[in-house]
């Protein structure tokens, strides 16, 4: 099956900044009906990718979940004139890494930590389902902050140490905007390193020391990356999560709860939005800490 883009929609997140958006489609499934990494994970729970444009030149942010999307949005930068475009990897995870083929021919950047992953997992990346082969290797490789410019937009490739060891994030200093990764997702981060939540935990402290007006995740729900993102309280409510996961080893009813429950408080305030595939998400998240 050829994932269909049908239904990828092109959001004005905020000044000079597009989010390519596909999923959270009910009974809609784009690789096949077995249970695999695409449908049953970036495609359900919903996937943005992100451009920054100006002066003709673009920075996308990660890849897409295929190859047929990534191709789309480098039509639609295209089409809007756009005549250089350089990449930048948030981490290396399969929906964030899918479509770099599409991007073989342009500076691929990504951190030191990220480009290490990618190139330890080419081959169980080939022998997913669906397969990720080839994986485009990072061309500018880099530790710690790195400044760029797109036309005249200045950001900063921050790393952190959330959900992945990897994960990168671009800050837009005059704006204080964030395009955070998978370092912030609503309804819930996905936790895919539960031996390292304690280290999670501090980063997400450092982050809320920065000046942050909005975030634009890569998961989460369309309308709220449509009206220009999540506002700081984002923060606080992820990381309340994750405490609350590492309270359920010695708090057992905690992991008893269902997430509307378990993050009751946080989707009354409106920090978070709660949408229903999410339990999965967090039934695994229990699973996992516990595991332990």
């Amino acid at each position: 099956m050829t994932a269909s883009v049908s239904n990828l929609r092109v959001l004005e997140a905020a000044p000079n900044v597009l989010a390519f958006y596909d999923g959270r489609i009910d009974g809609a499934r784009l690789h096949s009906k077995e249970l695999n990494w695409l449908d049953d994970g970036a495609f359900s729970l919903g996937f943005a990718s992100y451009a920054i444009l100006d002066q003709g030149e673009a920075l996308v942010y990660d890849t897409s979940i295929s190859i047929e999307h990534a191709r789309a949005v480098r039509r639609e930068l295209e089409r809007r004139g756009v005549t250089s475009i350089r990449v930048i990897l948030s981490h290396h995870h399969k929906d964030h890494v899918a479509g770099t083929e599409v991007f073989a021919d342009c500076e691929i950047i990504a951190s030191a930590k990220c480009a290490r992953a990618l190139c330890e997992n080419q081959e169980a990346f080939a022998k997913s389902s669906p397969p990720i082969a080839p994986v485009v290797m990072p061309t500018t490789v880099f530790d710690d902050v790195m400044e760029l410019s797109v036309g005249n937009i200045g950001v900063e490739l921050r790393p952190l140490d959330i959900h992945s060891f990897d994960g990168l994030t671009m800050y837009f200093p005059k704006t204080q905007l964030l395009l955070a990764g998978d370092t912030l997702e609503d309804t819930v981060t996905y936790v895919a390193e539960p031996d390292r939540l304690r280290v999670h935990c501090a980063e997400l402290e450092r982050l809320a020391t920065w000046a942050i007006q909005n975030i634009l995740p890569n998961h989460g729900a369309p309308d709220r990356i449509a009206g220009g993102g999540y506002d700081p309280s984002f923060i606080g409510a992820t990381r309340d999560y994750v405490e609350k996961l590492l309270r359920c080893r010695k708090e057992p009813g905690l992991g008893t709860l269902e997430l509307s429950e378990f993050i009751a408080r946080d989707i009354e305030s409106g920090a978070l939005i709660y949408f229903e595939p999410y339990e999965q998400v967090h039934a695994w998240n229990v699973k996992s800490v516990l595991a332990i």
